[in-house]
């Protein structure tokens, strides 16, 4: 029997992060009613939380059922538990401050994905990395090929 609800696996992977010059690399794999779709990019200059949060943000994005629910996994802490915990409401009411009253990181794309959260219905789940999870290691796999093509700017 297969689930109505859309799975989203997703991450993201960096070689230098945060350095100058250097490269990474998302991915996402959607499963649905046994069919499995894959997206995947590179980006320069960026680092690792960026391209996590970018994986889970194109993998929303390539959702076409809209009354699906869907479930993401993901081997990031700094993504799950920002929706487990909350954070993001904090965030916002503090005026996108942190808890030490510094401005929020990487708000540009928690600001895309709390828009696209808000359209559906999404359950967040953490995954250990690197420990046989067959569709976390496969979209590991995607977001270092990934990375490998972007090109680092000058």
């Amino acid at each position: 029997m297969t689930s109505d609800r859309i799975q989203i696996h997703c991450d993201g992977a960096c070689a230098g992060n945060g350095r100058r010059r250097n490269r990474g690399g998302w991915a996402a794999i959607l499963v649905h009613k046994g069919r499995t779709r894959t997206v995947s990019g590179g980006e320069p200059d960026t680092t690792n939380q960026r391209m996590e949060l970018t994986a889970c943000i194109k993998g929303l994005e390539s959702v076409k059922d809209g009354r699906a629910g869907i479930d993401v996994y993901s081997d990031s802490a700094y993504l799950v538990n920002c929706f487990r915990d909350r954070w993001h409401e904090r965030w916002v009411r503090n005026g996108w401050k942190n808890y030490r009253k510094q401005p929020v990181e990487n708000r540009d794309l928690w600001e895309r994905l709390l828009k696209l959260v808000a359209r559906y219905d999404v359950s967040f789940h953490k995954v250990s990395g690197h420990s046989g999870n067959v569709l976390n290691e496969a979209a590991d796999r995607l977001a270092r090929a990934a990375m490998k093509e972007a090109r680092p700017g000058a």
